[in-house]
């Protein structure tokens, strides 16, 4: 993954733009990562990935309760975030 500072982003844009295509770009401010840029179709894939994470869960969840069994808010919460995070790393 390639890293532009925020002044090279904002100074050259439009190769911030063409590498985002090819793949993610981190941008830094201050030494440290505040963002990271990615093709229209990479965040489609993403916002898909969650929503199939969400979608499981829901899917678990009510077997579960049709099983009898009760999961706590949390938990439930804690497993679906646990997962969005591993699917990013």
């Amino acid at each position: 993954m390639r890293t532009f500072t925020a002044a090279d982003a904002k100074n050259r844009f439009g190769e911030l733009l063409d590498t985002a295509r090819r793949e993610p770009v981190r941008i830094e401010k201050h030494g440290r990562a505040v963002a990271v840029m990615v093709s229209e179709e990479d965040y489609a894939l993403l916002q898909q990935l969650k929503r199939e994470a969400v979608l499981e869960q829901i899917a678990e969840g009510q077997a579960a309760a049709d099983a009898g069994q009760m999961i706590e808010g949390e938990a439930l919460f804690a497993r679906l975030q646990e997962k969005l995070t591993r699917g990013a790393a």
